[in-house]
């Protein structure tokens, strides 16, 4: 007899939806997904990444079983194990890392593949326990959360963007990366007539439905604000009172910008003066507008001076007095995740290491990493300088381990692979990181072949490991429930999918006045070359689903985008195939040409793996080893080259 049931749960990925859904089960097994058409963010759709999530799990490639290392590493050559084979391995090894070089020379690394508190810190115990390496740093929005360090509100419930006059998207491809905001935006535009204005180098999906885009030269984007802010001082059009009782240094920010005139500020960013001087007019005139802006701007070097800038932008407009007014780049619920991971449990101080840096942690650190742990993330492929990164996985006398659902490039270089159950498949609770709603997610099916969840490998481990606290024998529920606030169970959260969890609205005028909003240079670096840019996937979740076929054939063949100017000046024709290089290495790709993209940069979108060759276009082969000064990695701070392949 055939049984149907649906089981709430939500989407563990990178993304600042966090969408809710519901699994449909049929005779055990999930036959779709569908997003929660109550959930106030979801609505009952998914994007175009996960919309059949359940082809993930039961995936033909799907790893099922532990595997051990059978050849050179990065070959992908692997024999099945038993688990216990598999964690005897692993324990044997760290111990005697430990005993040769102490707990420093093991590191964990870990970050957004599930947002999952379980899939992500549970592990962390292990490394916690044992006085290990522990993490520090971003690979995106590093900058941002130096500002929001230093006590620059960066967000505020999303809902409230219904109620905005004016919003300015500020290098974020919203259609693409989290639409379910652009419902907020559509509500604006309804009810208060709002005017939705794009700023970015490339013609995206979203800027083509904004009222207008502004096509700045990527890297220019603090000059354009601090250009916004000459403006609005030289014309009285800054809310002064506002802006003083929350900026120490309003008089040198004033003397800062007053240099970068319409007329300057147009021959830095590509763009007419009168452009910078209606942009300004416009924003500040707005009650409330809101700054609406991405990650791509933040990473250059000069990360930290385009965030500020627009933070001194909000302030200046006085729109953090309105609902719907401000700068949102980030928010999140009022829940501790990372208590999931247990710090506690160090017996001392731990040597704490650049998670966005692993190539330097691997080839150039001293004492030297001896043993190392992936999980939720696949650095081979999206860290910077990624061949750095291959060179320091390629070491004899590294012991590597990763959890994963597939053979990535990572999990090629490892010596043991651990197979990981996906959402589907175990408990967890998740956050958000673009709204206030904590979901959980109950499995819809038990976990396939030999796959275990990232809190059950914890618990295996732990004895092997001489760890005996009672935190390495929790479930998976009771880590969860670690993370919850008083006054909400675990049991309320399960029962209900989702709790609004919303902080305090920022309101940076109460309270001395100490921000600071001059003193970082706004100027980019000089050009070495065509500027690539590296645009995220509308199929792809960095380099999530790259090997899954719907996806991979809805994304296309890499392409290329470049400027009929550009592949002029270089003899170029569309359609031709190009090796785009510097002095870090080549990839390939087949060229489009197109005046998407500005003249003098060139995009290449998606983050693509090495398997199967014709399509492994690895833009970070070609990334630099380049950090802001608040340690967000300079992925588009990368210069190449670009010609045709004659043979």
């Amino acid at each position: 007899m055939s049984t149907s049931n649906t089981v709430k749960g939500c989407c563990p990925l990178d993304c600042q939806d966090t969408c809710a859904w519901v699994a449909h089960v049929d005779d055990g097994r999930v036959t779709k997904v569908q997003g929660a058409a109550e959930h106030p963010i979801t609505r009952g759709v998914l994007c175009a990444k996960v919309n059949d999530y359940q082809a993930r799990t039961y995936a033909p490639d799907r790893l099922l079983h532990p595997l051990r290392r059978s050849g050179p590493k990065g070959s992908g050559n692997f024999e099945r194990i038993t688990w216990d084979e598999a964690l005897d391995s692993i324990a044997e090894r760290f111990t005697a890392i430990i005993d040769e070089h102490g707990p420093g020379a093991l590191l964990p690394m870990f970050y957004l593949g599930s947002m999952g508190v379980v899939q992500r810190h549970a592990p962390m115990r292990l490394f916690n326990g044992l006085g290990a390496c522990r993490l520090h740093g971003e690979v995106c929005g590093a900058s941002m959360s130096a500002l929001y360090a230093e006590g620059h509100p960066v967000g505020f419930d999303p809902e409230e963007m219904a109620q905005s006059r004016y919003i300015i998207l500020w290098g974020i491809n919203m259609l693409s990366t989290c639409h379910h905001h652009w419902q907020f935006i559509k509500e604006a535009r309804e009810r208060h007539g709002a005017r939705v204005v794009c700023i970015d180098p490339r013609r995206t999906r979203t800027a083509a439905q904004c009222d207008e885009h502004i096509a700045i030269r990527p890297g220019s984007d603090a000059i354009l604000a601090a250009g916004m802010a000459h403006v609005m001082l030289a014309e009285g059009l800054a809310d002064l009172d506002f802006a003083r009782a929350t900026a120490a240094d309003l008089d040198d920010f004033s003397g800062q910008v007053a240099a970068w005139t319409p007329e300057r500020v147009a021959q830095a960013c590509g763009i007419g003066a009168q452009t910078v001087v209606r942009l300004a007019r416009e924003f500040a005139a707005a009650r409330p507008a809101v700054l609406r802006a991405g990650v791509a701007p933040q990473q250059t070097v000069r990360g930290e001076a385009f965030v500020r800038s627009l933070s001194a932008l909000a302030m200046l407009g006085g729109h953090w007095k309105h609902r719907g007014g401000g700068l949102f780049i980030f928010d999140a619920p009022a829940f501790d995740e990372f208590a999931a991971g247990r710090s506690d449990l160090a017996p001392g101080p731990q040597r704490s290491i650049d998670l966005s840096a692993l190539g330097q942690a691997l080839t150039d650190i001293d004492p030297p990493i001896k043993g190392l742990m992936v999980w939720c993330m696949n650095p081979a492929v999206i860290q910077v300088d990624s061949g750095r990164v291959r060179r320091g996985l390629a070491r004899e006398d590294l012991f590597t381990v990763v959890l994963e659902h597939f053979m990535t490039d990572t999990a090629r270089y490892a010596d043991i692979v651990l197979p990981a159950t996906t959402q589907l498949e175990h408990f967890d609770v998740v956050g958000a990181w673009g709204h206030h709603y904590l979901t959980v997610n109950n499995p819809a099916i038990a976990p396939l072949g030999e796959t275990k969840s990232h809190g059950e490998i914890m618990r295996l481990l732990a004895p092997r490991l001489g760890l005996d606290h009672a935190a390495f024998n929790e479930s998976d529920e009771e880590i969860a429930a670690a993370t919850l606030p008083d006054g909400l169970s675990l049991g309320d959260l399960k029962r209900d999918g989702w709790k609004k969890l919303s902080p305090p609205r920022p309101d940076p005028s109460q309270g001395p006045a100490v921000l600071r909003f001059a003193g970082d240079d706004p100027t980019p670096l000089p050009t070495g070359g065509l500027r690539l840019l590296t645009p995220k996937s509308h199929y792809f979740l960095n380099s999530s689903f790259a090997n899954m076929p719907r996806q991979r054939k809805a994304q296309g063949a890499p392409v290329l985008e470049m400027h009929p100017d550009d592949a002029g000046c270089l003899g170029l024709e569309n359609g031709q195939l190009v090796a785009i290089s510097n002095q870090r290495g080549e990839v390939r790709a087949n060229l489009q040409v197109s005046d998407t993209i500005v003249a003098g940069a060139v995009t290449l979108v998606g983050k693509w793996w090495s398997e199967p060759a014709e399509t492994a276009a690895l833009a970070n082969m070609l990334t630099p080893s380049l950090w802001s000064a608040g340690g967000q990695p300079a992925y588009n701070d990368t210069f190449v080259s670009v010609e045709a392949v004659t043979a």
